[in-house]
């Protein structure tokens, strides 16, 4: 009898103490989480098609806050926890999935005002803060309403007089309806990349012109270099402490501009932010990549596989990767294989999502020998059961549009800033 009458008082007083623990408010505690999590990308002007800045933007969205929580969909994290670890990893704790859905479950109680933290001070929108040199595109560039429109470039003097580090850089598109990316590559003087475009005109090349880095193995120098690129959900490009990006004296800025009709015509102005050194680093940032642009994905294929590589033929320190594939990119995995024999898996994206185009930076960064081979394997779903998939009916072979396919594995490292990046293409000296 004793143990009934203790345990029924037990639960008589946990479920009174349920009673009375306060439901999380938004000001107190789900305001901070927003900020900290949310607000970079839900605010005026950015990716997400909702603002999270106050109670009454946010609230209306309180339940599917919840349950995008739950089922991990946001923030946006499709690495396999397993495999490298990330400063940006997006990753909400338990305990601020638990204050959302708590808040949620409240009825999504507004709180006190002043329980509010201090608002971020976002810059002009510049996530990278107030940059020290913005370039724009010298004019607008229409867009028409429809059809499919090609790549186009454009060429911007930089106007540098002297050589430059670059410790972040940041594109901020004109018009984010129809800007489906925009990678900005340098170009150092005396580069035959490009070299009929004129400066301020879009220009449609031809294949064999596109990329000016199928030209390093046999030049003594880069013939172009990536800046920093824009996609949905990718961060601006920082450097870590001690490294930056070497913009050299004369340079020009070259930039790839896809555009997406959506049924009206327009026009888009993007611009270029750029944080400069204030004094010279120790390491310069390059970026690389393994790429296979030679396959042909079947109709009706669930799981092609399709595998690229690259050898680094110098010293370098791996601090980020980029994976990047289309609408049939299904899952991409990163492996180190060191001159030893020995190999690591460096990244694992078992959901791949095109809407998503993440950078994941490692917390700290990874040494790569002289002579480590960086492998990618990717599989891509072609199949009807792939909603995103165009046409699961055709071959798809490597192309520029949405409905073609990439398979590509960016990835940055640094170098001693005295060394030239050609060393990683073939042999140093």
């Amino acid at each position: 009898m004793f143990v009934v009458r203790f345990t029924l008082f037990a639960a008589a007083g946990a479920a009174a103490m349920a009673a009375t623990t306060p439901s999380p408010t938004f000001y107190k505690d789900v305001l901070p989480v927003l900020q900290n999590r949310c607000q970079s990308c839900h605010r005026p002007g950015e990716a997400a098609p909702m603002s999270l800045l106050d109670y009454k933007g946010t609230r209306p969205y309180a339940k599917a806050i919840k349950a995008a929580v739950l089922e991990r969909k946001m923030p946006p994290w499709p690495a396999d926890p397993h495999y490298g670890v990330f400063e940006n990893d997006r990753r909400l704790s338990e305990t601020e999935i638990n204050t959302l859905t708590a808040w949620a479950d409240g009825g999504a109680p507004e709180g006190d005002p002043k329980d509010a933290p201090k608002p971020v001070a976002w810059v002009e929108g510049w996530t990278i803060g107030k940059p020290d040199v913005v370039i724009p595109m010298p004019t607008p560039v229409d867009v028409p309403a429809s059809g499919t429109i090609e790549y186009q470039y454009l060429v911007i003097p930089t106007g540098f007089t002297k050589d430059t580090w670059v410790t972040a850089a940041e594109v901020r598109p004109g018009n984010r309806a129809v800007v489906h990316h925009v990678i900005a590559f340098l170009r150092p003087p005396g580069s035959p990349w490009m070299a009929d475009a004129k400066p301020g005109v879009p220009f449609i090349p031809g294949r064999e012109q596109r990329s000016g880095r199928r030209q390093a193995a046999n030049s003594e120098d880069l013939p172009s270099e990536l800046l920093v690129g824009y996609a949905p959900g990718m961060p601006a490009d920082k450097s870590p402490e001690g490294a930056a990006k070497l913009v050299k004296a004369g340079s020009d800025i070259v930039l790839q501009l896809h555009y997406t009709a959506n049924g009206v015509a327009t026009s888009d102005q993007t611009r270029i932010g750029l944080r400069l050194a204030k004094e010279p680093p120790q390491f310069r940032q390059v970026t690389m990549n393994a790429t296979q642009n030679k396959f042909a994905i079947p109709p009706g294929d669930p799981n092609y596989l399709v595998t690229s590589e690259i050898t680094l033929r110098d010293d370098a320190e791996l601090i980020n990767l980029m994976p990047h594939m289309h609408l049939r990119g299904k899952d991409f995995e990163y492996k180190a294989v060191y001159p030893t024999g020995e190999s690591s898996t460096l990244l694992r994206v078992p959901k791949y999502d095109f809407n998503w185009q993440l950078v994941y930076m490692f917390a700290k960064p990874v040494v790569l020998p002289k002579g480590t081979k960086i492998e990618c394997t990717a599989h891509f779903d072609n199949s009807a059961n792939n909603p995103a998939n165009p046409d699961p009916t055709k071959v798809v072979k490597w192309g520029d549009q949405s409905w073609e396919e990439m398979m590509i594995g960016w990835f940055d490292v640094i170098i001693p800033a005295t060394k030239s990046p050609m060393n990683l293409y073939k042999a140093g000296e």
